[in-house]
């Protein structure tokens, strides 16, 4: 029988290299199919939110809004599809804010805020929001953040994803960019610049790159009249993209 000694010694060489090994791993091996590559390639998804931390959340921000009749007068969102659920709408400095509601069981089914961002111009500040989405597990699945983002979408609002993205938001915006056009965009010196498809993988792991998804009615022409104060290009011919591909 080996004595624990030469146990030790003999798993030495695998954790002095481990670290070695998982360096080489590439970060994913299955590449996108040509039809889905301007939706599907990921940027940073790398944010997972437990279960009972999400559930210990909503029921605090619940109590909260009961106390102080916010959900009494909030104004109401339709979503004849959600004949179970209240969707409550408030918008505060600009920043809107969607409550969902599942009053017959006396609990929030989850909330997305549409902040403004800090990283833009004030052109830019009028017409892009960042979402940000929490929903407990028993109502995720059911198309109630995709009904939400659709009607910020419908408001004419364009739509930039965060920095990192939980698995859940990522598989959102792939399902709503086959619906809205999307795009992939760098934000720097307070502007936005298209990026030309496809996008390198350092490109993807920049945390200026993000995804941006265009609002109901909207079409490159007109964001290039919105993003530049002279109706021109978008930051230096925006960014070298193929004209073919915007």
């Amino acid at each position: 029988m080996f004595e624990p000694w030469l146990w030790a010694m003999l798993s030495w060489p695998l954790f002095a290299h481990r670290h070695a090994l998982l360096a080489r791993i590439p970060p994913w091996t299955q590449a996108p199919r040509p039809s889905e590559r301007r939706q599907v390639m990921e940027l940073r998804v790398d944010v997972q939110w437990g279960s009972s931390e999400v559930e210990d959340e909503l029921a605090s921000l619940h109590a909260r809004l009961a106390r102080s009749g916010v959900l009494n007068h909030s104004n109401k969102v339709t979503q004849a599809q959600f004949p179970d659920l209240i969707f409550h709408h408030r918008e505060a400095d600009g920043e809107h804010y969607i409550y969902v509601e599942d009053v017959a069981r006396g609990r929030l089914a989850g909330y997305t805020v549409f902040n403004r961002l800090i990283e833009v111009n004030r052109r830019l500040d009028r017409v892009v929001r960042a979402p940000h989405s929490k929903y407990a597990h028993g109502y995720q699945r059911r198309g109630i953040a995709s009904a939400v983002y659709e009607w910020a979408l419908d408001q004419g609002f364009c739509l930039i994803s965060g920095a990192r993205q939980s698995p859940g938001a990522h598989a959102l915006w792939r399902s709503l960019a086959q619906r809205h056009r999307l795009e992939y965009i760098e934000i720097r010196d307070k502007n936005i610049g298209f990026l030309a498809s496809p996008v390198d993988q350092a490109t993807r792991d920049s945390l200026q790159t993000r995804m941006l998804l265009l609002g109901t009615d909207w079409d490159v022409d007109r964001w290039r009249q919105t993003a530049s104060p002279a109706g021109g290009s978008l930051r230096a011919a925006m960014l070298a993209a193929d004209p073919a591909q915007i």
